[in-house]
């Protein structure tokens, strides 16, 4: 599935931003150590909202079904619609 894959590789671009972070947090207190640091986390932020705006994409495109419990709970409660009077 080419939209688990995509999804694998944001996470490790996201996974690889965190270290460049913490490896620029730890190495060195100067302003441009900070400004490294503050530039890989905002790149985190940046990768991980595209990676929620493409699942929320392919979620709606249909391009996969949840499996887990929610989707049984769904599936149970279509089954049994509960009607209020």
């Amino acid at each position: 599935m080419p939209i688990k894959t995509l999804a694998i590789i944001f996470f490790l671009f996201i996974i690889a931003s965190l270290g460049i972070a913490l490896f620029h947090l730890v190495t060195g207190k100067d302003v441009a150590q900070s400004e490294k640091t503050l530039k890989a986390l905002t790149y985190r932020i940046g990768l991980s909202v595209l990676l929620f705006i493409l699942l929320f994409i392919a979620f709606e495109a249909g391009l996969f079904q949840p499996h887990g419990i929610g989707a049984r709970i769904a599936q149970h409660n279509s089954e049994n619609p509960v009607t209020k009077q």
